[in-house]
């Protein structure tokens, strides 16, 4: 109890003489930050996740080609899911002639997620819908009235039913989950169904159970249905079915991620120079109270116990202003997130309180530990100073809340050991460097003259003082050319991954007989740049001797794999947005021999090697051929790609049909009703509207990043100035002693400027090598990305940093030199 009542009363002493104030900015930014970060990210990836579920038209897709298991939709209404079915299936649909069309027959509550979107005429606006058509009604592409010349409000016949012609379809939350429709689309009310006799026993039909609602019941459904599907039922989430729009939700999900440890690193610096000055100033009164008879082991308890409960106040603190951050944020951008985000979970409120502790603990604890060994002649002889702390329990301790910190936050395995690394190497660089450089400028000192000579000398009268404080300037210039780096730099390269001209119509089932006419068709209408690239379907039969089976795979997404057919394509040379990481690509001399080509993610999926012979089921034979190398794909490019590649040797002879892609401007969209005209044959995907969903989902995290930066600001611009404020207990008795042999306030004003400068200079360097380094690691190895060298950001680094630091410097300095010098020779404060 005794310890207890010391260790509060303490605090409460520490906290009305202001010696917490600085440590408790850096923690209540520190915790603020990763709350705001938590709760924002939590309901930003929400919502990106649920936009994401449009392109399926639900959270969660189940699809079997046999009915499915009526417990599947029981289940899903006992835990308060919505559900609906569909049905897919071909037919033929009777005008002034037969015509092929993609059947799809939905519940009333269709589509879950998402809106359909109808037109009351082909050159009217469309309009959004939230359910599909009435009873006696169907909805059509456009192409099927010119086919078949008909008009809004004529009859078709749709098997044994003849159903009105209400609206033309022109877009479907999960049309584009799959490009390969080779016929024109109906939807149709499930309950004209039977009436149309189209559906019997034997049928070929797609049925799809489409389930949303809440998250965590969505989580809790998933993995309730994943341990009981058949083998010939897959389930579907929202990033599963597009993979370049998992490739842009998991990218802005890492650009956020990696703010939240940049605030992280740079917060953790301010603690760390904050501590050194609160053990600065708590030195004289530990001395004292080990003059009373305080034994060490009481002191510890009372030090670690005060740390402690000022660490969990400051730290509830900081998540109250990561709350208030994360919603004052959303209100403002209401209109472009929308209103109606997700809650966040309370979650971030315990991230941010056992973050706040470890970070505390990881770089204050050390400098609290050398407290405890203040001898207690330090009460009247200050010239002994404060103990130094073992620098290898410093780092230690230091580098094992980072450790910690990083794994935890970056919620990705890899990324984290990247970042680790990174970090370790960096700060290790970073204090190897700047000793290095004190040393020279102690050299360049010694042959400086007058107020130069004085200000250099400065900085190597305190050398390890004078490492840490510029590691800090360093630390906090690097935090804020990083914003700069990943802000301007990478995001822009982000948003140049998926640039305007990106192909947003592909063509499909184009025949054999078509390919030289329609590729004359569209280098005449100005689309010169338009490949047509082969595809054949097959069955992946056996990698290497070993036979494929879906029940192998534990991991459901290879199960899928392992189930389904692959589009097969062939080629003699990689597209543009296709990198090879693995083995080489096969030369024209090496054309008649058979070889495959996969793509890195797939192979690593169905556990595929380079050098496995892959085979195939092929137009009813097997082909064969080893894989000799493996392909990087931007999916998000939206060209058009495979996932396995063959030499055109291996699949030259086998009947395939052809696709591709290209980009058109809205204005000439009459090309595509001459290109249906003309070839009636081949349809025409319009992806427009997953483009912009991709490129929303960019535009939304771009804007999260930004705004988790603004933390990463403020702590770069606290560290700087801890680092100023590290140092002004040994500058009061210096400078005391200074103008007591007679130098002038100018002269030490002077030197200040001069040492100040001199400190930004040199950690503006340092920044702007270990940030241009930094950002180009980013770019490469975690983002995919392109990088180029900015050599402005040299001239802002240096240049900027020095000027700053030496003007906050010296103003923050000022004081000093206003008081008379046996002030601050008799201990006294300003």
């Amino acid at each position: 109890m005794n310890a207890w009542r010391l260790t509060l009363r303490l605090l409460r002493q520490d906290w009305r003489s202001g010696e917490l104030y600085l440590l408790s900015a850096a923690l209540v930014l520190t915790v603020a930050a990763i709350t705001a970060v938590g709760f924002f990210t939590d309901r930003v990836e929400a919502t990106l996740e649920r936009q994401g579920s449009e392109l399926i038209a639900a959270d969660l897709a189940l699809e079997s080609s046999q009915p499915l298991d009526v417990r599947f939709s029981a289940e899903a209404q006992a835990r308060g899911l919505r559900s609906a079915r569909t049905l897919e299936f071909r037919s033929v649909v009777m005008g002034e002639r037969p015509q092929l069309v993609l059947m799809k027959a939905v519940d009333p509550d269709y589509p879950l997620r998402g809106q359909l979107r109808i037109s009351e005429a082909p050159d009217a606006p469309d309009r959004p819908v939230d359910s599909g058509p009435p009873v006696g009604e169907v909805w059509v592409e456009s192409r099927l009235l010119r086919l078949l010349d008909l008009r809004i409000g004529d009859s078709l016949s749709v098997g044994e039913a003849r159903l009105r012609l209400g609206a033309i379809l022109t877009d479907e939350p999960d049309q584009g989950r799959s490009f390969f429709n080779i016929a024109p689309r109906v939807l149709m009310n499930r309950a004209d169904l039977d009436a149309t006799g189209l559906i019997g026993p034997a049928s070929r039909v797609t049925h799809r159970l489409l389930i949303a609602g809440a998250a965590t019941a969505i989580d809790a459904y998933r993995d309730w249905a994943g341990t009981r599907l058949a083998a010939n039922v897959t389930l579907t989430d929202a990033l599963e079915a597009r993979p370049e729009f998992g490739s842009a939700v998991e990218r802005a999900s890492r650009f956020l991620h990696l703010a939240t440890l940049v605030t992280l690193l740079v917060a953790g610096a301010a603690i760390a120079l904050a501590s050194q000055r609160l053990v600065e100033r708590q030195t004289d009164a530990v001395a004292v109270m080990r003059c009373l008879g305080a034994p060490r082991h009481l002191l510890m308890r009372v030090l670690i116990g005060r740390l402690v409960l000022f660490g969990l106040a400051a730290s509830l603190i900081g998540c109250l202003l990561g709350w208030l951050g994360q919603a004052g944020l959303l209100a403002a951008l209401a209109d472009w997130l929308g209103t109606d985000l997700p809650p966040a979970s309370p979650a971030p409120v315990l991230v941010g309180l056992a973050t706040g502790l470890i970070t505390l603990l990881g770089f204050a604890v050390p400098p609290l530990i050398q407290l405890a060994r203040v001898p207690p002649l330090r009460a009247i002889r200050r010239d002994l100073g404060t103990p130094r702390v073992s620098a290898a329990l410093a780092l230690g301790a230091a580098g094992l809340a980072l450790a910690l910190l990083i794994l935890w936050q970056a919620q990705d395995l890899e990324l984290g050991l990247k970042l680790l690394g990174g970090v370790l190497a960096t700060l290790l660089a970073l204090i190897g460097v700047v000793r290095l450089l004190v040393h020279l400028a102690g050299r360049l000192a010694g042959r400086a003259r007058g107020v130069w000579r004085l200000g250099l000398a400065a900085l190597t009268r305190r050398p390890g003082a004078a490492v840490l404080q510029i590691a800090g300037f360093g630390i906090g210039i690097l935090a804020l050319l990083l914003l700069a780096v990943v802000r301007v730099d990478l995001l822009e390269s982000w948003r140049e991954t998926l640039p305007e001209g990106a192909p947003n119509y592909f063509l499909i089932n184009i025949q054999p007989h078509e390919v030289e006419p329609l590729r004359a068709f569209l280098n005449d209408s100005g689309i010169a740049t338009a490949r047509l690239h082969p595809m054949i379907s097959g069955r992946l039969t056996r990698i290497g001797e070993r036979a494929v089976e879906p029940s192998d795979y534990d991991d459901p997404r290879a199960e899928r794999l392992a189930s389904r057919e692959f589009n097969l394509s062939y080629g003699t040379e990689p597209q543009s947005d296709n990198r090879i990481v693995a083995g080489r690509w096969w030369t024209e001399g090496a054309e008649a021999a058979p070889q495959f080509s996969v793509e890195s993610g797939i192979a690593e999926t169905l556990g595929i090697a380079l050098g496995d012979t892959l085979t195939f089921w092929v137009s009813g034979h097997e082909v064969s051929g080893p894989v000799t190398s493996l392909r990087e794909v931007r999916w998000d490019s939206f060209n058009v790609n495979f996932f396995v590649v063959a030499s055109p040797a291996l699949l030259r002879d086998e009947a395939a049909t052809f696709i591709t892609s290209f980009h058109l401007p809205a204005e000439r969209e009459a090309v595509v009703a001459e290109l249906a005209r003309r070839f009636p044959s081949v349809t025409t995907l319009d992806v427009e509207a997953i483009l912009g969903q991709v490129r929303q989902v960019i535009d939304r995290g771009v804007l999260a990043v930004e705004y988790v930066f603004l933390f990463t600001l403020g702590a770069g611009l606290l560290v700087m100035y801890a680092g100023i404020q590290a140092s002004l207990e040994q500058r009061r008795a210096e400078h005391g002693i200074l103008r007591t042999l007679g130098a002038g306030r100018r002269t030490l004003l002077t030197s200040l400027a001069v040492e100040f400068t001199a400190a930004g200079l040199l950690a503006g360097l340092l920044a702007s090598v270990f940030a241009e380094a930094t950002g180009w690691l980013l770019a490469e190895q975690i983002f995919e990305l392109e990088f180029g060298f900015n050599p402005g950001l040299w001239a802002v680094g240096v240049l900027g940093s020095g000027l700053a630091i030496g003007l906050a410097g010296t103003l923050a300095t000022y004081p000093l030199l206003i008081h008379p010098p046996l002030r601050a020779l008799r201990g006294g404060s300003n």
